[in-house]
């Protein structure tokens, strides 16, 4: 049945989920780029008519269509992006100027919005002011240690201190992964998840069911100034993908900057994204 259909992309997920394994984003009709379009003419005829690159609608498949926001992208391609969101958006509106140039700007720096549009959306709702401040991080430590246990196995230990402000006011959390028998969860990264992720205060509810499936990294420059961009992706429960972004000359920073990015995103959608609760 068409129902049963618009089930497909979510079904898919969990079945990656069962079976542990990365989605593939590529992959046809369920894939989190299966209807993925490049700024430019292509994305313009999207927008103008979606059957000239599309045979079926992705909400058939229960999937979505994402036009990748880069510096190539115009006002109508920006627009066409923040109204699937439920943004408001207006031609002529200087806020979409202020939006082209902040994703022109950061991607100088070294960030990349088209395979990562939890953070585009995030980006953009900050031009609009429209932004809500769930949290504020105050500060975070990761230590990583490597060591021989007392069976004279080397062994990684990290763990991870995050400090966080909401509106219940500021909440420490801690997280050690002494006891860890996988070897991605040996690292810092996953330490600083781990601590992130453990009290949220009032919106801790809204994040239980979230989980990270895949990390990528990629160094954006060359030689001792190198910086390091950090892809995280995401899903939940719902059926929902998706992806932020970090950048920092740090891969721990950068990979802690996707991580708050996934986090407000979560809440956006499951928290009530309007209102400003964080003080």
């Amino acid at each position: 049945t068409r129902e049963a259909l618009a089930t497909l992309t979510r079904v898919s997920r969990m079945l990656d989920d069962i079976l542990n394994r990365v989605p593939l984003r590529a992959a046809p009709y369920v894939g989190a780029s299966a209807f993925a379009h490049k700024a430019g003419l292509h994305a313009s005829a999207i927008v103008k008519d979606p059957t000239t690159y599309e045979h079926v609608d992705p909400v058939v498949v229960g999937n979505t269509r994402i036009v990748p926001m880069s510096n190539q992208a115009g006002q109508s391609n920006l627009i066409k992006r923040l109204t699937d969101m439920g943004l408001p958006a207006e031609k002529g509106d200087p806020a979409l100027g202020r939006i082209l140039d902040a994703v022109k700007a950061r991607e100088a720096e070294g960030y990349a919005y088209d395979s990562a549009q939890a953070s585009f959306e995030l980006l953009a709702r900050t031009e609009l002011g429209l932004a809500p401040a769930f949290f504020e991080v105050e500060r975070y430590r990761v230590i990583s240690e490597r060591r021989r246990n007392a069976r004279g196995e080397i062994v990684v230990e990290s763990e991870a201190v995050v400090t966080i402000s909401t509106r219940e006011g500021p909440k420490t959390s801690f997280f050690k992964n002494e006891h860890a028998h996988d070897l991605q969860d040996d690292g810092p990264v996953n330490a600083l998840w781990q601590a992130l992720k453990s009290d949220l205060g009032p919106h801790q509810a809204a994040i239980e069911d979230m989980r990270l499936t895949d990390f990528k990294v990629r160094i954006t420059q060359g030689g001792t100034e190198a910086v390091t961009r950090v892809i995280i992706d995401f899903a939940d429960d719902q059926g929902r993908a998706w992806a932020t972004v970090g950048v920092s000359a740090n891969i721990v920073d950068a990979s802690f900057e996707a991580l708050v990015d996934a986090i407000n995103w979560k809440l956006v959608r499951d928290a009530g994204g309007g209102l400003k609760v964080a003080e």
